[in-house]
């Protein structure tokens, strides 16, 4: 271990002839601590919230989706995507058809989007597990029916028991509008709801009602094999990231295939600029909570003007006496790093596993307590600010030295 460090060791614990110099020493390193572990726990609670949104999203979203990138639909069933249907890694093929209608109801009419789906939907996505009222089901054998989201259900004033059937409209894709009777240009297609489903998410509790693929396809005029998009579910254990690779070389760039991440890449990207600025905000507030290692050197400095010039007298040089005073600050600062670094990530399991600290009165969210995920990414980030900070800090004052 080199002297310069050892001797910033020594001074570190060492008793300094003011009282003031010890103050100002511990309330630098508890700053650095407080900022530290806030910074954990704040980071923390935002990966929390990620990892709840982009579940509740896994529950409605496939693993991936293939779109067409030159038009509005596709073939689904071409050599290729045959090809795609039997590889290993794929688990579920499902065809769906995604377009907007109009739908009617007891005098009541809105636009909704239609999302036609197979019977291998229910594989794909968790579907099952977000009927809140009825059940999952879009043909009985006899009657085509329909699984709205909670917002589109409310809006339309019709629920899960309701007896009476909906009207859905569209227009004809291959027909230009008749001004004399507009109504001959639509089609017409009538379904009973089954079930009513939340994802908790306005952009699919407000908008979506899901019915059989072959429904959509009369609605909407499509061709037997036609679709809007092909959706697949990958088996456990396969890098989702290296099938969407594979798939992409297969299909060209006709076609675009999307994971959970890109399928919501708007959330993902505010997600991620929010994290920056908080990042960046709480950096201001380690540096704020650093200025005071200044001030602890500087004191420092001046309590110890007799050992640096026996230093001198015993062959340091100058710059060897400023490493002395630079590894003393530095070490304040990992000292009150690691505190804040064990205190954040222990409040932060606390939290996991206790839920100590609840949303509102717990009754009212989706979940009851604050969610937390400790990243080991995110620690060493945090660690990597607070040391470079700590750094600068303690040059401040050390450069000036003179002797």
């Amino acid at each position: 271990m080199p002297l310069s460090w050892k001797i910033a060791w020594r001074y570190l614990f060492a008793k300094k002839k003011h009282n003031a110099i010890n103050i100002v020493s511990i309330v630098s390193a508890l700053g650095v601590a407080v900022a530290t572990a806030a910074m954990v726990c704040v980071l923390s609670v935002m990966n929390g919230f990620s990892m709840v949104v982009e579940e509740m999203f896994s529950l409605f979203n496939p693993d991936l989706r293939i779109t067409t990138t030159t038009g509005q639909s596709f073939d689904g069933h071409t050599a290729v995507f045959d090809s795609i249907a039997q590889m290993s890694e794929v688990s579920v093929f499902s065809e769906t058809i995604e377009q907007t209608a109009l739908v009617q109801f007891s005098g009541r009419q809105l636009t909704a989007t239609v999302k036609g789906v197979d019977d291998k939907f229910e594989q794909l996505t968790g579907i099952d597990s977000i009927i809140i009222d009825g059940d999952y089901e879009v043909y009985d054998g006899a009657f085509y029916r329909t699984v709205m989201g909670r917002g589109l259900a409310n809006q339309i004033g019709i629920g899960a028991h309701f007896v009476s059937g909906m009207r859905l409209y569209a227009p004809k894709r291959y027909e230009k509008v008749n001004m004399l009777n507009p109504e001959s240009s639509l089609n017409r297609e009538s379904v009973w709801i089954s079930g009513v489903f939340a994802v908790n998410q306005v952009e699919y509790d407000d908008r979506y009602m899901l019915v059989d693929v072959e429904l959509a396809r009369h609605l909407f005029d499509f061709a037997p094999t036609e679709v809007t998009a092909i959706e697949l579910g990958v088996r456990d254990g396969v890098k989702v990231s290296e099938v969407a690779k594979r798939i992409e070389k297969l299909l060209g760039n006709d076609y675009q295939v999307a994971d959970r991440y890109h399928q919501q890449e708007d959330f993902f990207r505010i997600y991620e600029i929010e994290k920056l600025l908080t990042i960046l905000l709480l950096a201001f507030i380690i540096l704020i909570a650093s200025l005071n290692i200044i001030g602890a050197l500087s004191m420092q400095m001046i309590d110890k003007t007799e050992d640096i010039r026996i230093f001198r007298t015993m062959g340091l040089d100058l710059q060897g006496i400023k490493r002395v005073f630079f590894y003393e600050g530095f070490l304040v600062s990992m000292l009150g790093a690691l505190v804040g670094v064990v205190v954040g990530v222990g409040v932060c399991l606390i939290q996991e596993f206790f839920g100590i600290i609840k949303l509102g009165n717990g009754s009212d969210y989706v979940i009851s307590a604050y969610p937390v995920d400790v990243q080991t990414p995110d620690v060493l980030l945090v660690l990597l600010i607070v040391l470079l900070i700590g750094m600068a800090a303690a040059y401040v004052p050390v450069r000036s030295l003179r002797c």
